[in-house]
């Protein structure tokens, strides 16, 4: 007797769902980006309407714009210089001998966003001498202190985002020092950190107030709120120009970053500088 045997033809597959072609974002991202371009532009666009196109042209030759200016500059090259000179030593410092004490660094560089800046400087104009109260430089190294946790934590992304420990070993190893190891493998591998501290520091002293005022020094941000009080539309003006500053500083940190990125492939980093042609070739 023949035996019958019966084949079973597999079901047909689900029609698998039609790939999203690459870049297509879904509908509802864009609606988020309308209405955050709408919530952060119409703000602007009142504003610039308000001040006028002429405002702009005459917000230059204003009565003290200059001066006023300037010193907010000086404050803000200094505060970088000695931010700068203390936090990458320190935090390169502790990423490589002391990581347990990560969260202790962050915890009290945190501490001037507690901290209300009215406090900081009362205190500050209550102990200092009179002589130093007087000097300018003094409310540099106060901003200083306000600037710490905006350095802290872009140069520990900066650290985190590299291998300290092998990076320090190599250099070692091709006879780099302990200065050379840190100017030449270890920031140029965090320039991208160090421009995002940049901006940073000089956005917050472009717009910082409270303890300018509280000190008496007429910076940028306290000229604005003073010659509001003769010309609205100047000051709101010089207003945008302060802020395009800051924008133009965070495309120059993009497009750094990015040509940074492209050159290394995004995970090589820089380490043979340090020693001299004949050992590399060895």
């Amino acid at each position: 007797m023949a035996a019958v045997t019966t084949e079973r033809t597999p079901a047909p597959a689900p029609a698998a769902a039609r790939p999203r072609r690459r870049g297509q974002a879904p509908a509802w991202r864009w609606v988020i980006l309308v209405i955050a371009g709408l919530y952060f532009l119409l703000p602007l666009f009142a504003a610039l309407r308000f001040a006028g196109l002429k405002a702009f042209g005459t917000v230059f030759t204003s009565p003290g714009f200059v001066p006023a200016l300037w010193l907010s500059v000086r404050l803000a090259a200094v505060t970088w210089i000695v931010s700068m000179a203390l936090m990458i030593p320190t935090t390169v410092y502790v990423h490589l001998r002391m990581p347990g004490m990560r969260r202790l660094l962050e915890s009290v560089t945190i501490l001037p966003i507690v901290i209300p800046p009215v406090v900081l400087i009362i205190g500050v104009l209550q102990v200092m001498p009179l002589a130093l109260r007087a000097s300018v430089w003094m409310l540099g190294l106060e901003y200083v202190i306000l600037a710490m946790p905006f350095a802290y934590r872009a140069l520990d992304a900066g650290l985190r985002s590299i291998d300290v420990k092998t990076l320090t070993e190599a250099s070692s190893s091709l006879g780099g020092g302990l200065f050379t190891t840190l100017w030449r493998v270890l920031l140029p591998n965090l320039r991208t950190a160090v421009l995002s501290a940049t901006i940073l520091i000089v956005a917050m002293v472009l717009g910082e107030f409270t303890m300018a005022s509280l000190a008496l020094k007429e910076t940028f941000p306290v000229w604005i709120v003073l010659f509001d009080q003769l010309n609205a539309n100047i000051s709101v003006a010089a207003s945008f120009f302060a802020l395009f500053v800051t924008w133009l500083f965070l495309m120059l940190i993009t497009v750094i970053a990015t040509r940074q990125s492209r050159r290394t492939g995004g995970a090589e980093v820089t380490l043979f500088t340090v020693a001299p042609r004949e050992t590399i070739g060895n």
